[in-house]
């Protein structure tokens, strides 16, 4: 395995395979606070040549994390299965791209058994922006809860009625109000103020009660510590999908508070108790920088981390996944260019692995990014098939205090691309008059439908 090459009259010479993806990859803050990003343009594009002809067996011979002290790894490595990898194992990196870009959406849906996480990261370090949105469209993902999401022609979203003491007059008021412009199709779906199991089971019953009466196709899920939904649904809630955030490491995994034996059973749990009818019912969300946050980076670069994530999701088949891209902040995505290149990343490697992958169009108020930035983005995921996006009143988080895309946003997104809800939503919202055709009508935004 060849580990340097010279470039300008410059031999660059890397330690191992870790460092290399760290320094191919793009500019991110992230990697930069952490001491493993390219030093300069030079060094990342040497980093790249050096990647292009790796190997996929090198990459996955050499994961970011050992597989002895990781379980993230073992999950992933174990996964593999022999005869799609056997198909994958020669060719470099660089030939990777080359197939993705050139292949079919079933060709590729044919390999995905046989990559790990390190392979899928890889490959995506030598893409452009314009590569990872014509790749990442071809990659068609469903999964059914209640409803199926993912399918063609359809652009959905997460109705999150956040709000800052969980008041269930308030957060019904933001309910109906997303429901009334066609949002809310893929989850109900709140990030409560207050991690308590009587608080998520009123929550969940709330939402429940709502759907039924007013014949919402739809899911609920409250996204509380994994641990206290167990506990929620063990004493009857009624929950549709059950949430947990991800990293990509054990040890960040560890801070987050979980492990892959409390998925299992969580997993479990929910085939036993849940209140929804499909075979997916899973909920997770990750994000670029979280294992850098936690302390659990392991000297390995936020993208590949990131990607690990995803393996680990995939472990589950959860009928949601998206990445927060802009949440965690400015130390790990500095401005709203590397917030853009890193939600283009995730959304095609969450595909790639085979998740039905949305995106949080977001950022903080302190990084460097606008809203200009965040409507940049989900214009081009929109464009590359994206499964779904959030629906916040305003685009406004006035609980976890950060902005993302609106309701109203969701509605121009569907104008702009030519979709539509999930099917049985969207008859939904035509019975109730709130849309004609795919599109809204006067009535969007009319609360007293709700108030009869």
């Amino acid at each position: 395995m060849k580990l340097k090459t010279k470039l300008f009259g410059s031999v660059y010479q890397f330690k191992d395979v870790k460092e290399v993806l760290a320094k191919a990859n793009e500019e991110k803050s992230g990697d930069s606070l952490a001491g493993i990003g390219a030093a300069t343009t030079a060094e990342r594009v040497a980093a790249k040549v050096v990647l292009s002809e790796m190997t996929l067996a090198d990459l996955r011979n050499n994961p970011v994390i050992p597989y002895e002290t990781d379980e993230v790894t073992r999950v992933i490595q174990d996964a593999v299965t022999a005869d799609a990898y056997q198909t994958l194992q020669s060719m470099t990196v660089g030939e990777f791209r080359e197939f993705i870009l050139k292949s079919d959406g079933l060709s590729l849906a044919a390999v995905r058994d046989g990559l790990t996480a390190e392979m899928i990261a890889g490959v995506t370090k030598l893409m452009s922006n314009l590569d990872l949105v014509y790749a990442a469209k071809k990659l068609g993902v469903t999964a059914t809860c209640n409803t199926t999401i993912g399918e063609a022609g359809t652009l959905s979203s997460r109705l999150q009625p956040n709000h800052p003491t969980d008041d269930l007059r308030g957060v019904m008021a933001s309910v109906m109000e997303g429901i009334s412009y066609g949002a809310g199709d893929a989850v109900i779906g709140l990030n409560p103020a207050i991690d308590s199991i009587d608080g998520i089971s009123a929550l969940l019953t709330q939402f429940k009660t709502f759907t039924n009466k007013w014949k919402i196709p739809t899911q609920n899920c409250v996204l509380a510590h994994v641990t206290t939904q167990m506990k929620a649904l063990q004493q009857g809630a009624p929950m549709d999908l059950m949430f947990q955030s991800l990293a990509g490491s054990q040890k960040s995994n560890e801070a987050f508070g979980i492990d892959v034996n409390l998925l299992d059973d969580a997993y479990q749990l929910m085939q036993a108790h849940k209140s929804s009818t499909g075979p997916n019912f899973m909920y997770f969300e990750t994000g670029q920088g979280s294992e850098l946050s936690s302390g659990g980076h392991n000297g390995a670069d936020q993208v590949t981390l990131e990607a690990r994530c995803y393996g680990l999701a995939k472990r589950y088949r959860p009928f949601l996944v998206n990445t927060v891209v802009g949440f965690i902040g400015p130390e790990y995505l500095y401005d709203g260019r590397q917030m853009i290149r890193a939600g283009l990343e995730d959304h095609f490697m969450g595909k790639l692995t085979g998740l039905p992958m949305g995106v949080d169009v977001c950022y903080t108020n302190h990084m460097k990014a606008d809203q200009n930035d965040l409507e940049n983005l989900a214009m081009i995921l929109a464009m590359g098939d994206c499964t779904y996006f959030m629906g916040i009143p305003c685009g406004d988080d006035i609980m976890l205090m950060y902005q993302t895309t609106s309701f109203h946003d969701m509605a121009a997104l569907r104008e702009l691309t030519g979709k539509r809800p999930i099917k049985e939503f969207a008859e939904r919202m035509e019975d109730l008059g709130i849309m004609l055709a795919g599109r809204l009508t006067e009535r969007a935004g009319d609360l007293s439908i709700f108030t009869v």
